[in-house]
């Protein structure tokens, strides 16, 4: 198997990072060798974050260039526009259409952009878009948007081999793993 890629970007807050230990423990489970590295930025300060995932048979580093991710998750759909250009020919987005205003747009001195998920359809030839922050919301907290994301990610990915609610249960805090375990059945379904 050649080496894939995935790269996973959001806003500080929205659990990218979480949510990329999570996929890089049930990679492993699955037999792959795995390679992880985060990018923090100001993501504390509502900034970008982004980690990458390189899974295969022999990985040796992370590191994922422009044009050479077979997957991206977005948790945040300008974010996925930003990171469309590390997307490979024939690869694809996984996005939630959910909208996180930076402080020029929150501040009025900026707009947020109009038409995002249209112009991703026209750039990439493989977009799903799934609305994790609408379904995080209806089930509780919108704050699980994350383990959605993962649930239709591992769907897309047909990666089934994994206990995947066994490991969202291993990593999420004890007093919500069964709302996390709903949010990802919910992104599965």
């Amino acid at each position: 198997m050649t080496t894939k890629s995935i790269l996973l970007v959001g806003v500080g807050g929205q659990g990218a990072i979480l949510t990329s230990k999570i996929l890089a423990a049930g990679l492993i489970s699955e037999g792959f060798d795995v390679k992880m590295s985060e990018i923090h930025g100001m993501s504390q300060r509502g900034g970008t974050v982004a980690t990458q995932v390189k899974y295969g048979e022999k990985v040796f580093a992370p590191n994922i260039g422009l044009g050479e991710a077979d997957f991206i998750v977005s948790f945040e759909k300008s974010e996925a526009l930003r990171a469309l250009p590390y997307l490979k020919s024939g690869g694809a987005l996984v996005t939630d259409d959910h909208e996180i205003y930076s402080m020029p747009v929150a501040s009025g001195v900026a707009e947020y952009p109009a038409g995002i998920i249209e112009e991703l359809k026209r750039l990439a030839e493989n977009v799903l878009v799934v609305p994790a922050g609408r379904i995080a919301s209806g089930l509780g907290n919108v704050k699980v948007q994350n383990i959605v994301l993962l649930g239709a990610l591992v769907k897309a990915m047909k990666l089934d081999q994994a206990d995947w609610p066994a490991l969202v249960a291993r990593y999420v805090p004890p007093k919500v793993k069964d709302l996390n375990l709903k949010a990802f059945e919910a992104g599965r379904a």
